[in-house]
């Protein structure tokens, strides 16, 4: 039984067609990544699967009483609004204190709880957002390119975070990630989207397939060169298809 699923599913913004004929499903405990180029529907995809955006078309199904932890992307907070990292995960509805603390020392962050959200880092700020996402024992962890604007240790350490979330919980994990040679090591499968599925499969399937290769390049003017790191090593992967 797959926690969501949807089936030939359209998306429209503001009457254009932005992904079209999307079969995808996703079940317990699997890491699934989407890749694509930016404007590719990637966001929107998630949110019509939490139900933060309508279907034009097909349909999309979830679990009876299935429990979604997200992730945004970023979320902007107001400098000057005096905020703990307590009284955060408090809004909208108040948390028990144990709640609150499982949550954080999952998370990797319990020792700032008193924290002002404005004076944390850009990993510790991800963090607390992941503890958030962790509040009501999520059966499946949605994340938007939760590691945007961090370096690639804070990147690296987050997904290492994320793996032994997905261990302790058994739940499955759904990312949009721009981090490529990190995708292709955590995953399960791999989507790969362009307006609607170019293809999918393992890392390994998806990184040799021809319209990802088409999308994204093969070595360093291609994939790399989309992405703001790996430029000075990690290349050999792709080196071995060029005879063929």
């Amino acid at each position: 039984m797959s926690l969501i699923a949807t089936s030939g599913l359209e998306l429209r913004h503001a009457g254009q067609v932005i992904l079209h004929d999307v079969n995808f499903s996703i079940h317990a405990g699997e890491i699934v990544t989407i890749v694509g180029p930016n404007g590719s529907g990637k966001s929107s995809f998630l949110r019509a699967l939490v139900g933060a955006m309508p279907v034009a078309r097909g349909s999309v199904t979830r679990k009876s009483g299935l429990r979604i932890g997200y992730v945004p992307q970023r979320l902007q907070i107001d400098a000057t609004l005096p905020l703990t990292v307590r009284r955060f995960l408090n809004l909208p509805k108040r948390q028990s204190e144990a709640t609150v603390h499982k949550a954080l020392t999952r998370a990797g962050v319990d020792a700032l709880a008193d924290r002002q959200m404005t004076a944390l880092s850009g990993g510790q700020f991800q963090r607390v957002l992941l503890a958030r996402a962790l509040l009501n024992d999520p059966h499946i962890l949605i994340l938007d390119e939760a590691t945007q604007g961090l370096d690639q240790p804070g990147a690296a350490a987050f997904y290492a975070r994320i793996e032994e979330v997905r261990r302790d919980l058994g739940c499955a994990v759904l990312m949009v990630s721009h981090d490529l040679h990190v995708v292709m090591a955590a995953s399960d499968r791999v989507i790969c989207l362009n307006g609607h599925v170019c293809c999918e499969g393992t890392p390994k399937v998806v990184a040799d397939a021809p319209e990802y290769r088409a999308l994204f390049g093969t070595g360093t003017q291609g994939t790399l060169a989309l992405y703001r790191h790996d430029h000075d090593h990690g290349h050999d992967h792709h080196h071995h298809h060029d005879h063929d």
